[in-house]
């Protein structure tokens, strides 16, 4: 017998969670590809395909008492079809074993940038969304602004004299970064919170919104060196992406291409904040907060120790 269905739980916000979940008490069971080499005590892994509608229906039957399912999966790359096969797809097969089963909850990882979509994954995690809303399920959409790994890619570079790259003027964007540790227990109060139940929960960490200037001056300020910083045109993805627009058309492996520059000029040119659309601006005062862990601590404490346990991967901005 299990409480939770945890998908996801071997990346980055999923071990979080399921670390959190088992803190307090709960059975959880988690789908996944392939062990981790380091499994959390008071977790049931089991390999399962999740875009395999049998296998996770079978999965279901076999652990009873499941109350809700929380999945933290998402594409690795944002390509194109690995965002519809993940984001979407995966997603529709959990929620399709859940209405089957009667499991009542479904609280779903999302993405604060998907209030604008305009890329292949963010259109994929919204058309999940809009079936769960519709699904009848009580449900909550977290959808966090950037992870605190999210601002790390630089740091081992400038630690080691590197310029700090950022686009434009590094005034153009800015977020309200939240630490693994602070979502997942938001993720998990969403289990019992009523507030948070049939809602869609965008959610940052402390603040104040942080620019990308401003996280350099954090970086070179804690490692008390001159500012050294390379400034790049965020034009330069557009003249990308139009050399690569008539040959996308002739070659999957090109398209997606195109897409990761697609990916960049996004991230290099929206904030990951709340956006009004009355007004049309995006807004740090109205993007709410949660956690108590701060970026300048995070950022003290890579430089000090390294970013061991910190699989930037995708996730990385620059």
């Amino acid at each position: 017998m299990c409480d939770i269905l945890l998908a996801g739980a071997t990346g980055y916000i999923g071990s979080a969670v399921a670390k959190a979940l088992v803190e307090k008490g709960y059975q959880v069971l988690c789908p996944v590809r392939r062990m981790p080499k380091e499994p959390l005590n008071g977790v049931i892994y089991e390999i399962c395909d999740i875009t395999d509608a049998f296998a996770v229906k079978q999965l279901a039957q076999r652990f009873s008492g499941i109350e809700a399912i929380i999945s933290c999966i998402a594409s690795r790359t944002g390509g194109r079809q690995d965002a519809w096969l993940v984001d979407y797809r995966a997603n529709m097969t959990l929620l399709e074993a859940a209405q089957e089963w009667a499991i009542e909850r479904y609280i779903l990882l999302s993405a604060i940038c998907v209030q604008k979509p305009r890329l292949e994954f963010q259109h994929a995690k919204r058309a999940f969304e809009q079936k769960l809303q519709a699904s009848g399920l009580t449900y909550s959409i977290v959808r966090p602004t950037a992870f605190f790994k999210s601002l790390a890619g630089q740091v081992e570079k400038v630690k080691a004299g590197k310029a700090f790259v950022m686009f434009d003027d590094g005034l153009q964007t800015a977020c309200k970064p939240i630490s693994e540790a602070d979502l997942a227990a938001y993720i998990c109060g969403c289990l019992n919170d009523i507030k948070r139940h049939n809602a869609i929960l965008p959610i940052g960490g402390p603040g104040p919104a942080i620019t990308p200037i401003e996280q350099a001056q954090l970086l070179f300020r804690l490692l008390q060196k001159p500012e050294k910083i390379r400034r790049v045109p965020s034009a330069l993805f557009k003249v990308i992406n139009g050399v690569l627009a008539g040959p996308s058309f002739l070659s999957d492996r090109l398209a997606d291409k195109r897409e990761f520059v697609n990916i960049g000029h996004y991230y290099a040119t929206e904030s990951m904040l709340l956006w009004d659309p009355e007004l049309s601006v995006y807004s740090a005062q109205n993007t709410p907060e949660f956690g108590d862990q701060r970026l300048e601590a995070f950022y003290r404490q890579a430089l000090k120790t390294g970013l061991d346990g910190q699989d930037l991967g995708a996730h990385k901005l620059f």
